[in-house]
């Protein structure tokens, strides 16, 4: 794990910050997310279907269940020292390029792409965050993420 005091962060701007460790995307994971959301689409939940008629012959995780895991992934890559609270703050930009199909490994590629000074107690951060998935070219989520940090 990396761990930036908030005074430096700006001094990293344009960096790749580091990679989380690889996380199993389960089909219990997956029905888990469906039953929580209510989003019961066979291509996520039934297995034998998708096997036989999904392009992937696979159940695949929801884009929002990955996106979903961003915050849980990048806590394992980066930490920000000097601050009293860090806010999800948003996103800018979500791309969702390929399916991470059930069994999968993902890990979480963390670049920062702006700091800025909000006022005297608030800063912003800007990173773009990528899902890589073992053994695939396409990565599965490419987002801009936004962390507000307040002064500690």
């Amino acid at each position: 794990m990396t761990s930036i005091a908030l005074n430096d962060l700006a001094n990293h701007k344009g960096e790749v910050l580091g990679h989380s460790p690889w996380m199993n995307v389960s089909q219990d994971m997956i029905q888990a997310f469906a039953d929580a959301t209510g989003d019961h689409q066979w291509i996520h939940v039934d297995v034998e279907r998708a096997k036989r008629e999904a392009p992937w012959k696979s159940p695949v995780a929801h884009g929002f269940l990955t996106l979903s895991l961003i915050p849980q992934l990048n806590q394992q890559v980066l930490q920000i020292t000097g601050v009293a609270a860090s806010i999800n703050y948003g996103m800018n930009k979500v791309r969702l390029p390929s399916a991470v199909k059930s069994g999968s490994d993902i890990r979480s590629k963390v670049e920062l792409i702006d700091v800025s000074e909000v006022d005297e107690s608030r800063v912003l951060a800007t990173y773009r965050t990528t899902i890589e998935v073992k053994g695939e070219e396409k990565p599965s989520v490419v987002a801009e993420n936004l962390a507000m940090y307040v002064r500690g």
